[in-house]
Formats: C-alpha cells, sequence, structure tokens
C-alpha cells in the first residue's frame, strides 16, 4: 500500500488541489499544523486520519509525526502547494509494484510555477525532490528546516513532475522568505557560521541562477525570480550578523 503524508498550517487556498490529486493513495495522513482556517476541516473531506500539532517552526518535527503514522509500506511525500499529476500517478504504481528490493526511494522532478508560469531554467527544473521511499528506510532526521528526507538504500528517478505552486501571491513569497531566512540564518549560527556575506553570497546567487543556469530564458519571471532568490540570500546573510551582534552583545553584558 502507497500512503500518502502532508502537513499544512493555514493552507485553505491549496490544500483541496493537493488532496485531490491523491484520492488514489491507499491512504492519506494529514497534520494541521495549528491552522486558524478552513485547512483541517477540507482535509477531513479526504482523511479519516487528520491530526492536530503546533505550528514547530522546524517544520520536518511535523514531517516526520505524520510520516510515523502512515501504515503502507511505501510513502509519498508531498506539501499541500504541490499536485500529483495523473502521468506521475501512474509511474509512481508502477514503480512500486515492480521495484526491486534494493530499491528504498525515488526522486520525483518538481516544475515551479512563478507568476503565471511555470519555470524551466535557473535552476527550477528538475529540480528533483526525494519523496516516494520505503517507510522503514526512510524519513527526516530533525535538524534544520530545509533537511532533506533521508534513506538507506538504493535510489531511482522518475520521469513524470509534480506540479508545485509556492506563491499564491507576491506578499506570499516576502513573507514566506521572511520566515526561511530566519530560519536558515539560525541553521547557519548553530553549525558556527560567523562571517555573513552580505554582498557576495547574493551576487554569487544570482550570477549562477541567471547565468550559468541559464534563467535568462525564462524571460522576466525568470529575472525576478533570480533577483528573489538573491534576495533570500541577501536576508539570510544579514539575519545571521544580527544573530551575531545580538550574541556578542550579550555577551558583553554578562
Amino acid at each position: 500500500m502507497i500512503s500518502v503524508s502532508v502537513i499544512g498550517h493555514n493552507e485553505e487556498r491549496s490544500v483541496r488541489r493537493c488532496l485531490e490529486s491523491v484520492r488514489w493513495a491507499g491512504e492519506i495522513v494529514f497534520v494541521d499544523c495549528a491552522s486558524t482556517d478552513e485547512t483541517a476541516r477540507i482535509a477531513s473531506e479526504f482523511t479519516g486520519k487528520v491530526y492536530s500539532r503546533e505550528n514547530n517552526s522546524n517544520l520536518n518535527v511535523n514531517k516526520q509525526f505524520g510520516i510515523d503514522r502512515c501504515a503502507g509500506e511505501w510513502v509519498l511525500y508531498i506539501d499541500p502547494d504541490e499536485v500529483v499529476t495523473e502521468e506521475l500517478k501512474n509511474e509512481i504504481i508502477a514503480a512500486v509494484g515492480r521495484s526491486p528490493s534494493g530499491i528504498s526511494g525515488y526522486l520525483i522532478p518538481r516544475k515551479n510555477y512563478y507568476f503565471g508560469r511555470f519555470l524551466r531554467f535557473g535552476g527550477k527544473y528538475p529540480d528533483r525532490q526525494l519523496r516516494l521511499f520505503r517507510k522503514n528506510v526512510g524519513g527526516f532526521e530533525c535538524r534544520s528546516v530545509h533537511e532533506r528526507i533521508s534513506i538507506k538504500g538504493g535510489i531511482e528517478k522518475l520521469k513524470n513532475p509534480m506540479l508545485h505552486y509556492p506563491y499564491g501571491s507576491v506578499s506570499d513569497m516576502l513573507k514566506k522568505s521572511d520566515f526561511y531566512s530566519s530560519r536558515k540564518a539560525e541553521l547557519l549560527f548553530s553549525k558556527g557560521a560567523r562571517r555573513p556575506r552580505p554582498l557576495s553570497a547574493p551576487l554569487a546567487k544570482f550570477l549562477r541562477n541567471y547565468f550559468v543556469r541559464v534563467g535568462f530564458l525564462d524571460g522576466f519571471t525568470g529575472l525576478a525570480v533570480c533577483l528573489m532568490d538573491s534576495y533570500n540570500e541577501m536576508l539570510t546573510a544579514l539575519k545571521l550578523k544580527e544573530i551575531c551582534d545580538d550574541r556578542l552583545a550579550g555577551r558583553k553584558s554578562a
């Protein structure tokens, strides 16, 4: 059996589209992270396995909580702003049905939708994600918000992509940038980073995505997204500097 695991916080805008796309699964496990909108009610239309948890800033804690409650041998983890297409569904079912014992997981390509179009360049495609795996050999280690699934065993690639709609608006993008840059800065500080690069890191990010990864081929949207990714790097560097300065000031006053 294939179990699908999803977590969400205030995702009423997209969660129905997501869950509709995985109705075919043996079960759906949904973890609602203290939503104040209709997210949990909508999820309950698709599954009886809806759990309530606090909205932990390390999202992987609740992701792993949901995975632990899956009954299937195989788990497909997706976010509420992602969609499994009919072609991907068929490929997943076929892959799991014929998967040899040495294969523990599958990388799924992802098409990212920004400002009215799916991007093809700038590092936004194929954007492969390890999301389909045998439950007893994979999961999140829950050390950081950007952490990916870790598994034991072989990994293969699927061909058909999932669809990703990460932002409902520019304001939504800015809000998420604030959240993720804060988490990344805290992670870098915890790993010993003390020399933020508020100029060089954003510039390097832009040059790599726009020129090396030919993000310019996606036109104005490609330029806007490459600039936004660079902005995220600058926010992270500035927040890391802020953390370092605050800790230094705290030690001097102690």
